[in-house]
């Protein structure tokens, strides 16, 4: 029998059916480096590269008896090749959408949760200036921004003249923006 070296592809593939090693080795040996080359061009990383050929070279090696190779054994492996790496692409491209997800969700819950504590302090100081007002513009002031009476009905209900109203509502909103360090309220 001559040296497996000396074979054609195709011989090779017959012993390859027939269980052969020393024709696996030899197709190994042939292809290994070449495949490698390509894979690690097109995925950018010698791991994962690597990776890619040892598969399919596993592969090859379990369907051994039923491989139906209608082309050349080097467009076989080529084309076994860009589908692992294109499968690799898709793989990193679904963990990168994951990972950016994950991250944008983290992100919003932390403003989120940042927001609302800001929210609240802000609630608590408001509600601090508010009960330190005098009696009076409290009362008219709570009545316009938290009951939503309007000028005129709190007015009517107090007894007292619109500008009066006016007036108290414009102290309150003062007094509340100097504490809250606001310009507009």
């Amino acid at each position: 029998m001559p040296s497996m070296d000396s074979l054609s592809d195709i011989e090779l593939i017959e012993l390859l059916r027939d269980e052969s090693r020393q024709a696996f080795s030899e197709i190994y040996s042939r292809y290994w480096k070449k495949l490698f080359v390509v894979a690690a061009n097109k995925s950018g990383s010698a791991e994962e590269a690597e990776e890619i050929v040892q598969d399919i070279f596993i592969s090859l090696w379990n369907r051994r008896q039923a491989i139906e190779i209608t082309t050349s054994l080097n467009a076989y492996l080529a084309v076994s090749v860009k589908y692992r790496v294109i499968k690799l692409m898709a793989r990193r491209s679904q963990e990168n959408k994951y990972t950016n997800h994950s991250l944008s969700f983290a992100s919003e819950a932390v403003n989120s949760t940042e927001d609302w504590l800001e929210f609240e302090e802000l609630r608590s100081r408001l509600e601090v200036l508010v009960a330190n007002l005098p009696e009076k513009c409290r009362m008219i002031y709570k009545s316009s921004r938290e009951d939503g009476l309007s000028q005129k009905q709190i007015a009517e209900a107090y007894g007292i003249a619109e500008k009066t109203v006016e007036a108290h509502i414009g102290k309150a909103l003062k007094a509340l923006r100097t504490g809250l360090g606001l310009i507009l309220l």
